[in-house]
């Protein structure tokens, strides 16, 4: 296979999910991409007209995939499934993680795997994941050809960008972005009883949540909804970000909070390692002490807070929207070249 393909101009229709107004990041993550790409690259971007709930909605989203190709088809996440009547030799899948396999036991698990992961990776030439623990975790469920799987990390937007602030170490603003199972906030609450600290949450709470939170009287307030604006806007005010995250393809806030300039409390385990690198403090989730010691580090040490901000900004720029879209570039080539 030739080092370089002579490309005039190619189209490349971006597959999306018909998305809820609660899900945002891997739309606003194609969107950089997208942004970034060069300008012989014509771009398409086919959302599925129905949410993938229902099976008469799964075919015709299928159906109306098939209508709607590029001379690359690149399925960007969260419907793997309309790889089914796509040119195989032209068509890219990206996985972002495998957490909903975890959630399920028994035949439902089996039938998941198969409809979900094995099935679409057959029916494409290429697949992309966003860690390299992503790639592990894949090829541990599924039998195919680690050189088919390729690791491209996700981008930051050029909207996060370093906005210092004086950390308030009296009664620092906490941020915590997403309030699913494995987002942890039962056990940060828990951790954060007896702290001084508003702690901020991006994310709809559940009636358990809130009960936990008040249970440890945690001084908090929460926001869902928002614009990628606002959300921009929330790194900004708050001082430093907790992620206690228990299971992540990647852990995007991570990146996020360390380009505009917050330090993070993070975990120890799976793709975030690999993402924070070594800018971030690194805790275990599961463990309650764990978690409040890495918070209360940041709080008292201004020596290796400053350390974590600085080191953050650097980390920053490996995922830089120019960087990730000259991988994804280079697939595409690969693709229309076959």
């Amino acid at each position: 296979m030739p080092k370089k393909w002579k490309v005039t101009k190619m189209r490349v229709t971006f597959y999306q999910r018909c998305s809820k107004k609660s899900d945002f990041s891997i739309e606003r993550l194609f969107t950089d991409v997208r942004r970034s790409l060069p300008a012989n690259i014509g771009v398409r971007v086919a959302v599925s007209r129905f949410p993938s709930r229902e099976l008469w909605g799964h075919l015709y989203n299928i159906i109306e995939a098939a209508f709607r190709q590029g001379d690359v088809n690149h399925i960007t996440g969260d419907v793997h499934y309309l790889t089914l009547l796509l040119r195989k030799k032209r068509t890219l899948l990206t996985i972002h993680d495998l957490v909903s396999l975890y959630r399920l036991k028994g035949i439902r698990r089996k039938i998941f795997l198969f409809f979900w992961y094995w099935l679409p990776i057959k029916r494409v030439a290429i697949v992309t994941v966003i860690s390299q623990s992503t790639k592990d975790d894949l090829l541990r469920h599924i039998k195919v050809d680690p050189q088919k799987v390729r690791v491209i990390y996700n981008c930051v937007s050029e909207d996060y960008h370093p906005t210092p602030k004086k950390f308030i170490t009296t009664k620092p603003v906490i941020l915590q972005v997403g309030t699913r199972h494995n987002k942890n906030i039962e056990r940060v609450a828990e951790a954060l009883n007896g702290i001084p600290c508003h702690f901020r949450i991006i994310g709809l709470l559940n009636a358990k949540q809130k009960i936990i939170l008040q249970k440890y009287g945690i001084e908090y307030s929460f926001a869902f909804n928002i614009s990628d604006e606002q959300i921009v806007d929330e790194y900004r005010r708050c001082d430093m970000m907790v992620f206690a995250s228990t299971y992540e393809g990647f852990g995007l806030p991570i990146i996020e909070a360390q380009a505009i300039g917050r330090p993070v409390v993070t975990s120890n385990l799976l793709s975030i390692p690999e993402v924070a690198g070594n800018a971030a403090c690194l805790i275990d989730p599961f463990n309650v002490t764990s978690i409040r010691n890495g918070i209360m580090k940041v709080i008292e040490n201004t020596h290796y807070r400053d350390k974590l901000i600085q080191q953050g900004y650097k980390n920053a720029k490996r995922f830089r929207p120019e960087i990730i879209a000259k991988q994804y570039v280079n697939i595409y080539k690969e693709l229309l070249a076959r």
